[in-house]
């Protein structure tokens, strides 16, 4: 039997989801996520097919149950082009083959919440993501009522970029949700700050120039005339003295 949550310190470990986790995964599933997930969804976890996933792992426990999982995240790497947000990253239009990591689900069991093992899990998908050179962005849904996930992921700076209507369908009732993206190896959105202050200092740029321009239009239509001539012949006139300085000499 485990001791409360505030006493126990565990040492946590993080592996890959196995076959042996199983029975175990869907346990967690149901009692943790109002969501039904199919079978075929667990076998593709625990098989790997199609679905990259960590399990952490309490390896001092007292009960003996080293390898039981405390806690996971499963996700799936896919086209950003083919993506729900590929409208809100800027492409570079000779890439095609730009990816994402979506997270499907994350979970830690009651007794082993306030260690930081869903933080040390979505860091792990994080640094996977990044390992992609291709990957531009971790991201995911949240349900709109859960609170303690929406701040979780704003603590782990992951931003809020869309609420979408009547997204989950559950027990006969619409929920929206709430987006999250974080963006990695050099992805952001077409809104992103960089962006801004790079439309701002184009902005700028250019009615610098306007101005400048126009400015110096209105200086040249108050020039005399007969300066614009002196400027243009005078260097037909010291042409002309240097020539007739040389008929001179000779």
């Amino acid at each position: 039997m485990l001791e409360p949550r505030g006493a126990y310190q565990p040492t946590i470990i993080y592996r890959p989801i196995l076959p042996s986790d199983l029975e175990v995964l869907e346990e967690i599933h149901v009692t943790l996520f109002p969501i039904r997930y199919e079978r075929d969804f667990f076998l593709s976890v625990v098989q790997g097919h199609g679905i990259v996933s960590w399990a952490a792992v309490d390896v001092s426990r007292s009960d003996g149950d080293h390898d039981k999982l405390v806690g996971f995240v499963t996700t799936r790497v896919m086209s950003a082009k083919e993506s729900e947000i590929s409208d809100l990253l800027r492409y570079n239009a000779s890439r095609q083959d730009l990816m994402l990591v979506y997270i499907l689900t994350l979970g830690v069991v009651e007794n082993y919440r306030n260690h930081g093992i869903a933080t040390s899990l979505v860091c792990e998908v994080i640094k996977y993501a990044s390992s992609i050179t291709n990957c531009r962005a971790v991201y995911l849904h949240v349900i709109s009522y859960n609170l303690p996930a929406i701040h979780f992921y704003e603590k782990m700076s992951f931003a809020c970029v869309r609420r979408l209507q009547k997204f989950y369908y559950i027990n006969g009732q619409h929920y929206d949700s709430y987006l999250f993206v974080y963006y990695v190896n050099g992805g952001h959105s077409l809104c992103s700050p960089l962006n801004i202050v790079a439309a701002v200092a184009a902005y700028l740029r250019d009615l610098f120039k306007m101005l400048v321009s126009k400015l110096w239009r209105k200086q040249e239509k108050h020039i005399p005339r007969y300066l614009k001539c002196r400027e243009t012949c005078s260097p037909l006139v010291a042409q002309n003295r240097r020539i007739l300085g040389a008929d001179n000499s000779a």
